[in-house]
């Protein structure tokens, strides 16, 4: 089976201006998280998936194919742009139904299809007001729903929770996973990082056009070892459990503040598993333990400054 997105040294110029760099890559069918800060390149990426835009250089391959002028790639892709493109006088019915109709429906089944998939969003209240009266998320809603329409096998969402109140984001993101479960691939594209971290697990991180990493969170952590993992402890005898951590050859260093302890380890899995017995020796109460560098922004941090 052909892999979902298959990239071979993609360059796209912009004159003078890079917007994707050499950029390699492999990615399986599955929901993926595309995250970079603005300006990363992540929406030049998106037009080369959806044959929007040509490769200066190199070549881009979906669902095995050039997606460049390709009518059959078109047909099983769902585009949820960033910005709005609408006819703000249709209402959300007649704008997905005509989109639906684009995609090769007929036009009752069309005007179903518009109806169930606008349901399904969320936006039944408004299924049959015009679009120029919308807010922000309720435009969202509807791109969503004539990205989804046509049931493509890739549904490409490009930071669809722009402008979404905190319900209507849980709605959608829950929406996204859905899709997912249904067996269809997802590329969420965004710059908030914990929003597509409760979406799914698997990433592509991109910065200056480049893949930074790609894989899951502990995935992509293994690939930065060198890069001290920091581990916070809340005790009951911080300096007594300091000093026997500090002795430890996985634990490169150990700070104080107050009952907290600060942990950095390279080998943070051999530190879990030295905890209890390490505790049940010297009498110490842990009673909170954890680690923020298990999370996207932590990892990310680490690789556009430290790690790179």
């Amino acid at each position: 089976m052909a892999p979902l997105l298959e990239c071979r040294s993609l360059t796209k110029l912009y004159g003078v201006i890079i917007g994707v760099n050499t950029l390699s890559l492999e990615l399986e069918p599955g929901v993926h998280g595309l995250l970079g800060p603005n300006g990363a390149g992540k929406s030049t990426l998106i037009k080369l998936i959806t044959g929007q835009l040509r490769p200066t250089e190199g070549s881009i391959r979906v669902f095995g194919e050039d997606p460049w002028n390709n009518a059959s790639v078109a047909k099983r892709v769902g585009y949820c742009p960033e910005h709005d493109a609408f006819w703000r006088f249709l209402t959300a019915h007649q704008f997905v139904k005509t989109l639906a109709g684009i995609s090769g429906m007929s036009a009752r089944d069309a005007a179903d299809a518009a109806e169930r998939t606008l349901v399904r969003v969320g936006a039944k209240e408004y299924l049959h007001k015009p679009i120029s009266t919308f807010s922000k998320g309720m435009r969202q809603r509807t791109k969503l729903a004539q990205a989804l329409v046509h049931d493509p096998d890739l549904l490409i969402l490009d930071e669809p929770l722009s402008g979404t109140d905190p319900v209507g984001r849980h709605e959608l993101m829950d929406i996204i996973q859905d899709v997912g479960q249904e067996g269809k691939s997802v590329i969420v594209s965004s710059h908030v990082m914990h929003e597509v971290q409760a979406m799914t697990d698997r990433f592509l991180l991109i910065y200056g056009g480049r893949v930074l990493a790609a894989g899951d969170v502990l995935e992509i952590r293994r690939l930065m070892y060198e890069i001290p993992h920091r581990i916070r402890i809340v005790c009951n005898a911080p300096r007594q459990l300091a000093s026997h951590l500090a002795g430890l050859e996985s634990v490169d260093g150990v700070q104080i503040e107050g009952e907290e302890l600060s942990v950095t380890t390279r080998e943070p899995r051999d530190l879990f598993a030295l905890l209890p017995s390490l505790t049940a020796k010297t009498g110490v109460t842990i009673r909170e333990m954890g680690s923020d560098d298990e999370s996207l922004d932590a990892i990310f941090e680490y690789l556009v400054g430290d790690g790179i």
